[in-house]
Formats: structure tokens, sequence, C-alpha cells
């Protein structure tokens, strides 16, 4: 009997998809048995509690400040490189001309093939010295009376980290919008323009309306690189522990889940204390899971898009 080679590929691609289930579930399973002892000890204090003290006989593990530091800088990066991601990939796929437009989306789509422990040394021994002098100082001069911007300058703290990490998701978030934007039919452009509207109107009325379904997934993406980066940030972020951790202000030290786990974990000799690594590893991932999950649920719901059409 022959096997036809659609069965052949049928059968070969369900394989393929099967495979990144069965990826994610052993990933699961494995954070899940390796995060009992800890939560077993800690229960929910694990996930709600601030101190953090790896010492033999004295184990006292909250990941709460961890959970925060990471939110807190992923949520600079977004604040600051979305806009800028999308001024680019508007300026690319509306207004730049020919002659400057490849090169410019090459440069941009550089940036991402820049591992990660570059942009972290440029951080540390450029970068901060800027936002130190230029953002932090006047922060803490005529703000410092706001909890948010009070504390010392000094340049290795979450608002370094964010804005290390805004440089990190522009390239994925203007690239993925550039081509969204491009995919865009010029007949909606040229209904706009049939009508009197100008140029920023066409673009903000009806292209970026027609493509927001893909530059939202551009955005979710560069929220994932955000949550999930850890040499860079591990440099820059201070890299404090316990209540002091807590991000408070962005002139303190903090750190992420991925950063206390990059910094520490090979020391943890003791079952217990790598165990409580490993659940900051779970939390990490179930963060990822839940971002994407309400990513969905948004564009299939209060976005209303099918197909990259708005309804």
């Amino acid at each position: 009997m022959t096997i036809s080679g659609d069965r052949v590929f049928n059968l070969t691609s369900a394989i393929i998809a099967g495979s990144a289930l069965a990826i994610l579930a052993v990933t699961a399973l494995t954070l899940i048995s390796g995060s009992i002892p800890v939560l077993n000890q800690f229960g929910l204090g694990f996930f709600t509690g601030e101190k953090w003290n790896p010492v033999v006989g004295r184990e006292v593990f909250g990941a709460l400040p961890y959970l925060l530091g990471t939110l807190v800088t992923s949520g600079i990066a977004l604040l600051v490189g979305v806009p800028l991601s999308l001024g680019i990939a508007i300026f690319l796929s509306e207004m730049s001309p020919p002659a400057i437009r490849v090169p410019i989306s090459y440069l941009v789509e550089l940036l991402a093939a820049v591992p990660s422990v570059i942009y972290g040394l440029w951080g540390v021994f450029v970068f901060r010295f800027y936002v130190r002098d230029y953002l932090e100082v006047p922060m803490s001069r005529y703000l410092g009376w706001i909890p948010a911007f009070s504390g010392t300058p000094f340049g290795l703290d979450v608002l370094t980290a964010g804005l290390i990490l805004t440089i990190m998701i522009i390239p994925t978030v203007s690239s993925i919008s550039r081509e969204v934007l491009r995919a865009v039919p010029n007949s909606i452009r040229e209904a706009g323009y049939s009508i009197g509207a100008t140029r920023w109107e066409v673009v903000r009325n009806w292209v970026l309306n027609y493509g927001r379904s893909g530059i939202f997934g551009a955005v979710i993406l560069g929220l994932g690189r955000a949550v999930g980066e850890t040499m860079a940030v591990t440099m820059v972020i201070g890299n404090t522990v316990g209540p002091a951790a807590m991000p408070t202000s962005l002139l303190k030290g903090s750190q992420t889940m991925a950063s206390l786990i990059a910094s520490n974990v090979r020391d943890a000799g003791d079952p217990l204390v790598f165990s409580a690594y490993i659940g900051v590893g779970l939390m990490l991932m179930i963060l990822g899971l839940s971002i994407n999950v309400i990513a969905q649920l948004m564009v299939s719901r209060l976005l209303k898009v099918k197909g990259g059409a708005v309804e």
C-alpha cells in the first residue's frame, strides 16, 4: 500500500505542531515539579512576600518585588518604545523617500541582531551616565517630592533598565509594524485622499485603523521580549534583593524575575533555595502565557478584528 504525499505532509505537519505543545508541557511540568518544595513551605506567601534570604537555615522567599520589577521595567519599555516604533514604521512605510527607506530599514533591523550583553555593556559604561545626568538629576531635583522620582541618581536602577529595554524592543515592534502598514491595500489610502483627507488623516483614520490587529501583535511581541530579557537588565538594574528591590521609585535599584535567576541560580546549592529560583521561573512562564492569552482576548473581543481588517 502506497502512502500519498498529502497524507505524509499532513502527518508531518501534525507532528511538528504537536512538538510545540509537547515542549511547552514538558517545560511546565519541570517548573511545577521543581517549585513544589518552596510552594509547600511558603504557600501563597511565595508570590506575595517581599523578603528574600537564601542563607541556609534562615530561608525566606517572597518573589513579589521581582514580579513588580519585571512589570515596571516592561511598562517603561512599552510607554517609551511603542510611540517611537510606530513613528519609525509610519515614516518608513508612508513618508520616506525610496532612496533612504531600505538603508534605514536595514539599520533598524540590525539593532535586533546585537546581543543583549552588548546592550548591557553599553548601558553600564556609556548610557547610564547620560540617563543619570540628563534625566535622573533633574527628576530628583524638581520632582523628588513624588515617591516615583525620589532617591539618589546613580544610573543603575529601574529607569535605566526600562530605557535599555526600550531600545531593545524598537527593532521588533517597528519592523513588524512597518510590514503591517505596507500590507494595507493602496485602495484604503486612495479612498481617504479622494475625499480630501491629508496624509496624517489618512494614516491616523484609515491605515492605522486597518492594521491595528497586526500593530497590537507587534506590541505584544515587544512586551514578550521586554519581560524575558535577562543579561542587559541584569547589568544595569542594580540587583538589589528583598524589600529593597520593590520598585517604589524609578531611581532605585531593583531586579526582574529573569535577572534574579540569572544572577543567583548557579550559587543555589541548597535544594530549597534552588526550588525558589525554579518557582520564580514558573512565575515568569505564567506571566508570559497570561500576556499572550490576554492579547488574544483583546484582539478577538475588544478590537473585534478578523484577518487583519476592521469589521
